[in-house]
């Protein structure tokens, strides 16, 4: 049966019953439509090709890397295979803001003093997020299922992971009573994983020089591990 009525109305289609001044009606479906739809596509077609061409490349070992390769390896043979590399990442980075802002929540201005617990924790919580972080990738490769979206994930993540790292850091040492230096240090914690990346996105490698990032969370666990035995006054030097 054809006819006016029997026709489907498409969005943004006028209704010839509708009185003057409401000939435009659109139904709620149609106008998140129109607030979500993009005018132009979020990446091109040439880049949308070379982010399907991106391959992970690396150049350069940290002094501590080889000794750590080991472990890592050991680690990765023992996680079940169905198990994905996102959800490696996920979990290992939940566990390093928990940590950080249960010492957040004990120091909420960097100047006061948590448990013991508190700092011992937010050491293993970090090298927990080592350890995952570290073996994402290698559990991509073991299960095929590396692409250039994981390795998005993993690095954003890595860049929210730097906020909490400096951040608990800081308070270990208390460096909340020198509010100028607590922001360098937070500064120069995102600035520096700026610059990593913006070299990598340039040149296409990411470099790790002889002191890098696993060299960088193994020091700030010793911080962790020394306040949580000897208490943050032993920075009080």
């Amino acid at each position: 049966m054809s006819g006016p009525r029997s026709a489907r109305k498409r969005c943004g289609d006028s209704h010839p019953e509708s009185s003057v001044g409401f000939g435009h009606m659109s139904t709620p479906g149609c106008v998140l439509n129109k607030l979500f739809q993009l005018p132009t596509p979020p990446l091109s077609r040439h880049q949308l090709k070379r982010l399907e061409e991106h391959r992970y490349q690396s150049a350069g070992r940290s002094l501590l890397e080889p000794l750590m390769q080991g472990y890592w390896e050991w680690l990765v043979g023992r996680v079940p295979s169905w198990i994905a590399p996102n959800l490696i990442t996920i979990i290992g980075l939940s566990i390093n803001i928990c940590t950080t802002v249960l010492l957040v929540f004990y120091c909420p201005t960097a100047t006061e003093q948590a448990p013991l617990w508190a700092y011992i924790a937010c050491a293993c919580g970090l090298f927990i997020y080592q350890s995952l972080d570290a073996i994402d990738g290698k559990q991509a490769r073991r299960t095929n299922s590396s692409s250039p979206l994981g390795e998005l994930f993993d690095h954003g993540c890595d860049s929210l992971s730097t906020v909490f790292v400096v951040l608990g850091t800081c308070i270990a040492v208390q460096l909340g009573t020198n509010p100028d230096w607590m922001f360098f240090c937070c500064f120069a914690g995102t600035f520096m994983f700026y610059c990593a990346h913006w070299q990598t996105y340039v040149s296409g490698t990411l470099r790790f020089g002889i002191l890098d990032v696993t060299e960088s969370q193994i020091i700030v666990i010793i911080f962790q591990l020394l306040t949580g035995t000897l208490g943050p006054w032993f920075w009080n030097f």
